[in-house]
């Protein structure tokens, strides 16, 4: 059965009376106007934006549930909570943990990925364990350690072909090995938790590294060293055009100002929203409340993000990737046409996915329609509605 959805402005171009045609989950074609209705499903789009589906990779968890359980039931959960919101491609996201507890999360999620069919679950993203203690943020300290060859390895070896990204802070003993074995085996190697210099950060885009975990979140910055400036990540980060940069737009973890620094230097096509949600994401939450990560990290939900007990740190954004859309729209004042960007085909080009992130002909057909507030309202993952709130 084919499926039309028509009466939709289509975006980036924006124009109005546009119509998509989907048939085996794929876009076949597009077109504006009349269009013949026999013989397919029609959706009426009711003059909403239709975007592509959006595409996280850095996301711990959602709707209560977590991956690092290593149970695949709560990944298949953790991605069905952020497909309602629109997310149809996903990368689950591993938190810093003893070796053992890290294999069983990996391999939780390449069973999930076995199984879950509703959207696309892209493999998966070790966040560490190869971290800067002095970065640490809600990394457990414990759980972190020195960049190890044999136990990259074994990590990335426990799936092959399944682990997409790692984060690993470059500056440590040990990282430029990793890097150049990340980047021979198809991993993207993601600086992360580091305190590393403009220098190192030189280094480690010679060994493999590209790309850079939530930018200005436990990222180092220039320092004085007995009177001389020495720049850090995000100096690196802004001024050389190699990196590709993710950074959470929920509006807690970094200002309208800093965003739109983000986005001045690296442009839609380099920088990248990610959710960097944790299992409290894409759910239902009460101010004030304490919840425990499941590394034991106690953290407080309150004014729309997760903190650290002692409120000097956040903990982890529970926000949603059609929520910071909005955000960079209505409050950082970018471009609608942009903000989807950021949240669909950069990131697709960040995982070489080349037929995700456009509306486009050929192009799996994840699709989402948002209306005139930038508020989800259809998400369509493969060709299977998956969410429906127009109205009749």
């Amino acid at each position: 059965m084919k499926t039309i959805i028509f009466n939709v402005r289509l975006v980036p171009e924006g124009k109005a009376d546009r119509w998509v045609l989907i048939e085996d989950g794929k876009i076949l074609s597009l077109g504006r106007g009349e269009v013949c209705k026999k013989d397919a499903c029609m959706v009426d789009g009711q003059g909403m934006y239709l975007v592509p589906g959006f595409i996280d990779l850095h996301v711990h968890g959602g709707g209560g549930y977590s991956l690092m359980t290593g149970k695949k039931e709560d990944v298949i959960n953790m991605c069905r909570a952020h497909l309602k919101e629109g997310t149809t491609s996903i990368l689950p996201t591993t938190l810093a943990s003893p070796m053992h507890v890290l294999l069983g999360a990996i391999d939780g999620v390449k069973a999930a990925a076995e199984e879950y069919t509703d959207g696309t679950l892209l493999g998966v993203h070790l966040e560490g364990p190869f971290l800067s203690p002095e970065q640490s943020g809600a990394q457990s300290p414990d759980a972190i350690s020195l960049p190890d060859i044999d136990k990259a390895k074994q990590l990335i070896e426990r799936w092959p072909g399944g682990v997409k990204m790692m984060g690993v802070a470059p500056e440590l003993p040990g990282a430029m090995e990793v890097g150049e074995y990340l980047k021979a085996n198809g991993v993207v190697g993601s600086c992360a938790h580091t305190n590393a210099t403009y220098a190192d950060m030189t280094l480690a885009a010679d060994h493999g590294y590209s790309d850079i975990t939530h930018l200005f979140s436990c990222c180092s910055t220039i320092k004085r060293v007995q009177g001389y400036r020495v720049s850090g990540v995000i100096e690196a980060a802004l001024e050389m055009d190699h990196w590709t940069a993710q950074f959470i737009g929920d509006l807690r973890h970094l200002p309208p100002e800093l965003i739109r620094l983000i986005y001045k230097c690296k442009g839609a096509e380099k920088a990248y929203l990610v959710t960097d949600g944790l299992e409290f994401s894409a759910a239902e939450l009460e101010e004030g409340v304490s919840y425990v990560q499941v590394n034991g990290m106690e953290t407080v939900y309150e004014d729309g993000v997760m903190k650290l007990p002692h409120r000097q740190a956040f903990a982890g954004s529970v926000a949603t990737m059609g929520k910071m859309i909005k955000n960079l729209v209505d409050h950082v004042g970018i471009s609608f046409r942009d903000a989807v960007r950021m949240a669909t085909e950069t990131p697709a080009k960040v995982m070489g996915l080349d037929h995700k992130g456009k509306i486009a002909s050929g192009y799996d057909a994840d699709i989402v329609l948002m209306d005139h507030e930038y508020q989800v309202r259809f998400v369509m993952a493969n060709g299977k509605i998956v969410r429906n709130d127009l109205k009749a």
